[in-house]
């Protein structure tokens, strides 16, 4: 799928407003009770991955789609709304632990979108399902996950870099956006649900300053969230789409606003090594392999910040450069 930041080309660093400096984001806060609402622009995520099941199937769900600056969907919404509908067949006590999905057409963000369940197998230990994700009865992304019961077995995982600053030693996006005056800049500071801090800077207004396949990135949920692992586990889909594909332009010497760029996601898989928050700060450790045929294959290692490895990913994308 276009990734919704492809809109920031329309802006240049003299959209700057010069008067005054950015206002801060909103604080949002989880109200007591025992169903937490999320307020904010991370309520508007949850707001949007609550699927209406269908009363006739049991296998089949409906959602809406969150505005965006161009008018499609954004890839990582439809991934974790596919991964929901999937889990929300499955028995409890069994977590997702890998999804592998195709992005197959843009959607459109005024138009519901069906959720349909398959249920491939029920196994002892595993669960496997297929959600295809319709619009207009044709699939926008189509995604086979794997669930399974917890258990025991041979544990190990590669250890965090070292000498890695702390989040709060890194600029956020609401420091390298907030202070443009631009609606697609306002909308990727003070409407994103989740704080991005890159290490070795943002893309969004320029290319890096070396060309490098290797890129940093602090990520969380800008509001304390839900006590649900399913969900988590979906919203770390949501958020790793914003920045899969990133090591690619670094490495291609590009940003988010080279002129005459096309890129979009083409497939995705997660493996889920262990359990995940996103609204703790968690790293990405991401790298690109290999370019070609106007493809761009990203990669990430995802850490908390004690350095424990709780998921892997990887994403291929289109990127035709002019």
């Amino acid at each position: 799928m276009s990734d919704p930041r492809e809109s920031l080309r329309g802006m240049t660093t003299h959209d700057l407003a010069a008067p005054e400096p950015a206002e801060p984001a909103p604080a949002e806060s989880v109200p007591a009770g025992p169903e937490p609402a999320v307020a904010g622009p991370t309520g508007v995520v949850l707001a949007a991955l609550r699927l209406q099941p269908d009363p006739g199937d049991p296998d089949q769900f409906t959602g809406t789609s969150l505005p965006q600056p161009h008018g499609r969907v954004f890839g990582g919404q439809v991934l974790a709304q596919a991964l929901l509908a999937a889990g929300a067949t499955v028995d409890d006590g069994r977590l997702p632990h890998s999804l592998h999905g195709y992005f197959l057409r843009a959607g459109v963000i005024d138009e519901p979108i069906t959720f349909a369940v398959e249920r491939l197998r029920d196994g002892r230990s595993f669960t496997a399902r297929r959600t295809h994700a319709l619009q207009q009865g044709v699939p926008i992304l189509s995604m086979i996950a794997s669930f399974q019961v917890e258990q025991e077995g041979v544990e190990y995982a590669e250890e965090m870099p070292r000498g890695v600053p702390d989040p709060e030693d890194v600029r956020s996006v609401f420091d390298v956006l907030g202070p443009i005056d631009h609606p697609v800049a306002r909308f990727w500071s003070h409407e994103s649900a989740f704080d991005v801090r890159h290490v070795e800077g943002a893309l969004y207004l320029g290319p890096a300053p070396e060309r490098t396949g290797r890129q940093m990135a602090w990520i969380r949920a800008r509001s304390p969230l839900p006590d649900d692992q399913l969900l988590h586990r979906a919203l770390l889909a949501f958020a790793c789409d914003q920045v899969m594909l990133e090591p690619v332009l670094r490495r291609a010497g590009r940003s988010w606003v080279t002129p005459g760029m096309a890129i979009a996601s083409l497939d995705h898989a997660m493996w889920w090594h262990r359990d995940v928050r996103v609204d703790d700060w968690l790293l990405y450790v991401q790298s690109t392999p290999s370019a070609q045929g106007g493809r761009g294959l990203g990669a990430a290692r995802v850490f908390t910040r004690d350095g424990t490895l709780v998921a892997s990913i990887a994403q291929e994308g289109m990127v035709r450069l002019p």
